[in-house]
């Protein structure tokens, strides 16, 4: 009963309220990998995507989520079920030299971490369609056609994080109370 109704609440909220006027539709953009090659999002296609789009001050905004995301992926083994990938808003160091030193950080934190890290240095997520704030944490869902399905900036609160979770569950195919395949 529980998952259903967190099920239907994020379904809710994802295509109501508040989540009306984000965009319809694929979503996608030109962005960089951490060796300054262009790269779209739409690679990544196929599977759901959690995408994390932050500044250097808000990369740990949200990290209780993606603690979580990791500790699921691990103990249910779904590590294949989406793709991870974060973005980084460099648009403030998109000048020499501070540039090639951004890019060098990405690719380090990018080893450690274990997921793509995109560079943004023009700010094109802060652009239309996708229009997110540049300066916090943006944590965003899209299915596997790369339709936005959820989108929050800031710190998220525990409810947040499960409605998240609920939603990303119903997505994979993955009941996450009893573990049993939907």
């Amino acid at each position: 009963m529980k998952t259903w109704l967190t099920t239907a609440l994020a379904v809710t909220l994802v295509t109501g309220g508040a989540r009306a006027q984000q965009p319809s539709g694929a979503m996608d953009a030109s962005l960089r990998n951490s060796e300054g090659s262009p790269v779209r999002l739409s690679r990544w296609r196929g599977k759901p995507v959690i995408l994390f789009y932050e500044d250097k001050d808000s990369v740990n905004l949200n990290a209780p989520l993606k603690e979580r995301l990791f500790e699921l992926a691990r103990e249910r083994g779904l590590q294949e079920s989406a793709w991870v990938v974060a973005v980084a808003n460099l648009e403030k160091f998109n000048f020499f030299p501070a540039r090639q030193i951004a890019l060098s950080y990405v690719k380090d934190e990018e080893k450690k971490a274990g997921v793509p890290i995109l560079v943004d240095l023009e700010g094109t997520l802060g652009k239309a369609p996708w229009k997110l704030p540049m300066k916090t944490s943006t944590v965003m869902l899209l299915d596997a056609e790369g339709t936005l399905l959820y989108r929050y900036s800031g710190r998220m609160a525990e409810k947040d994080i499960e409605l998240f979770i609920a939603l990303l569950a119903r997505l994979v195919g993955v009941d996450l109370e009893t573990e049993a395949r939907i």
